[in-house]
């Protein structure tokens, strides 16, 4: 299926120009079904797309892409730009290995003139097109399309800042407001925005005073120039739309999303308008599907479903990591009142509704606001809470100057969740966790854990509540748990110390998180090789457990390093440097994610191709154990 017999005639946004405007509805209908049918297969962004159809028939009937410049933030809401820019039919392999892109990806089309995967990027990326266009001596447009919240991330503000100080013709922001990020949207900004929605009682008003003041006998004119002061401060007081006019915006809106003859006529006279304009349009996330609808949050990102009932095709039961945080850190709220959850937007992916639901002053949701969380949560810790941090891994990049220097250099404990980390799969290398381990490894005094399964987490997580001083992580994978007895979960791990899984003379297999289980699975195929492993389940990234791994290296066994994190710079680098430092100089031999951005696809097959299987990481060892091992140092992987 690759849409209705509309949709079939579209392959390019040539194609769309050649459709009368009262067909378009029908065309967003076909669009809608065929978004439907492919991630109910395939998963991916269902809500945020359904919501953006007609938004997205209008600006490419009325501009011409890829010469005018359509920059989408979030990423995530751009199926339709994706299926009427000529990628209708690879629409359906959506996510796939080999497959197109969930997010614009600028080696995938001409059309995706900037790659997006994370929030608040459009305007300033948008900025940038525009000065370089205007120093090209170009006229296109360029247009921002910023949606899902993303208006409140710093780098959204600071763009709109700079937009307004250099003031650009033929610029364009288009705020897709459906009053949601993953989570429902908080904070101030969201809460103006609300306001907006209320300027039909402004323009009610207005045109009241206006009729009013007009039909004064022969002061009319004058009459009319006090209406006028009168109709501005009406609607800086009633509407306060001020605030983008102010920082140098002409505004537009708010317009319903969903009506595509009124957002084709606002486009078109655009051209008219001088300097940068905000166009605010009113949508809503799930438009067209019903579940999705009513629970925009569960059907923001979802996994293949039945389409009739919405119902998941995944197995039942199948308990996540991060639900099994959310819980055990709620139960330890329960004990401790200067616990306190924070999160960035993402309160039900974060596993922390439970937490909210039972210490609502003690939840912190600050929206896509990432660096806002950590220095949030920094003050928080300097005043005697224990403040936990819940962003996924790759989002916690942003904040990282501030992990840096307001957290780390002032030694406060903070304690970092990262969630997602490792490789999560078909959203691809936008998405993936595959660098906390270098980039939280390399600050000084950070104490960087990973669970091999959901007992080790628990008990990491006590671990962590009971650090005083300085910055505490744990990373954990998307996936599903191991479903181990928790009846032993209840206390806190030693800092710093790893646990002997199984014992070999031959080689060492040093593991750490994801890792420990397709190591120790690796070791039992070697045995049928001749090979015997001593496997180690490293637990701490950071501070490394150096009696333990010292010992194991001190035979002169080769020693290889497992670890679900690029190679540059990682566990194994670290391990690498401990033994050396140590006057240990024995093979090390580093297994994980190659120097590269992974690219989307199944979470087996990508592991599978890294490396990092039981299978493939055997086949490492026996690959090594057939060569000489003359030299002080493995080759990185």
């Amino acid at each position: 299926m690759s849409g209705g017999k509309l949709l079939s005639r579209i392959d390019s946004p040539v194609d769309l120009k050649k459709l009368q405007i009262d067909e378009l509805p029908s065309l967003a209908g076909e669009i809608r079904n065929y978004i439907i049918e492919v991630l109910s297969r395939r998963g991916g962004h269902l809500a945020s797309s359904l919501g953006s159809v007609e938004l997205t028939l209008a600006l490419h009937y009325v501009f011409d892409s890829p010469r005018d410049r359509i920059v989408w933030d979030v990423g995530h809401q751009s199926y339709t730009h994706k299926i009427i820019t000529g990628r209708r039919e690879a629409f359906g392999d959506l996510r796939t290995k080999g497959g197109i892109s969930g997010f614009p990806k600028i080696s995938e089309s001409k059309h995706d003139v900037f790659g997006t995967g994370h929030a608040s990027t459009a305007i300033s990326a948008a900025l940038g097109l525009a000065a370089a266009r205007d120093l090209r001596g170009d006229d296109n447009f360029v247009i921002g399309v910023v949606g899902d919240g993303a208006i409140s991330g710093g780098m959204s503000l600071e763009g709109i800042n700079h937009a307004g100080h250099l003031k650009k013709n033929r610029f364009l922001v288009i705020l897709n407001d459906n009053e949601m990020s993953i989570s429902k949207n908080v904070g101030a900004l969201a809460k103006y925005l609300s306001k907006i929605t209320t300027k039909k009682l402004c323009i009610q008003l207005e045109a009241d005073v206006w009729e009013l003041l007009g039909k004064i006998p022969a002061h009319g004119s004058t009459a009319r120039k006090l209406a006028s002061r009168i109709k501005e401060s009406i609607k800086n007081l009633v509407v306060p739309t001020i605030l983008f006019e102010e920082l140098g915006f002409r505004y537009l809106g708010p317009f319903d999303g969903h009506d595509i003859p009124q957002l084709i006529e606002t486009f078109s006279r655009l051209q008219q308008l001088p300097g940068p304009v905000m166009v605010h349009v009113v949508t809503k996330k799930g438009k067209g599907y019903s579940f999705a609808e009513n629970d925009a949050e569960k059907y923001h990102g979802v996994g293949s479903f039945y389409k009739t009932t919405g119902d998941s095709r995944s197995k039942k039961g199948s308990k996540k990591y991060s639900k099994v945080f959310g819980k055990a850190l709620t139960r330890m709220a329960q004990e401790d009142g200067r616990i306190v959850a924070i999160t960035a937007g993402m309160k039900e992916g974060t596993g922390l509704t439970c937490f909210a639901e039972e210490f609502p002053e003690r939840f912190f949701d600050v929206g896509i606001s990432e660096q806002h969380a950590v220095t949030f949560a920094a003050g928080l810790a300097r005043d005697g809470m224990r403040p936990f941090v819940a962003i996924y891994s790759t989002f916690l990049q942003r904040g990282f100057d501030q992990v840096m220097h307001d957290v780390a250099l002032q030694k406060l404990p903070v304690r970092f969740i990262l969630d997602r980390a490792g490789i999560v799969g078909e959203d691809g290398p936008t998405h993936h966790g595959t660098f906390d381990l270098s980039y939280m490894g390399m600050i000084p005094d950070m104490i960087m854990m990973a669970p091999s399964d959901e007992c080790e987490m628990v008990r990491m997580l006590l671990s962590a509540q009971a650090i005083d001083s300085g910055p505490s992580a744990i990373r954990f994978p998307r996936g599903s748990v191991e479903g181990v007895d928790m009846s032993s979960c209840k206390e806190p791990l030693e800092i710093g110390k790893g646990r002997m899984m199984a014992e070999g003379e031959d080689v060492v297999l040093i593991a750490i998180g994801t890792m420990t289980g397709p190591a120790v699975e690796a070791a039992w195929i070697l045995v049928s090789k001749g090979i015997r492993a001593s496997v180690i389940d490293a637990r701490f990234a950071k501070p490394l457990d150096a009696d333990l791994i010292e010992e194991a290296a001190s035979g002169g066994r080769p020693v290889f390093v497992i670890e679900e994190n690029t190679v540059a710079g990682g566990f194994g680098d670290a391990v690498a440097r401990h033994l050396a430092e140590a006057g240990i100089f024995v093979p090390v031999i580093r297994i994980g994610i190659k120097d590269l951005f992974v690219s989307h696809g199944g979470r087996e097959e990508l592991l599978d191709e890294q490396g990092l299987t039981a299978g493939r990481i055997a086949e490492a060892v026996l690959s090594s154990a057939s060569r000489s091992y003359g030299a002080t140092d493995g080759e990185s992987r």
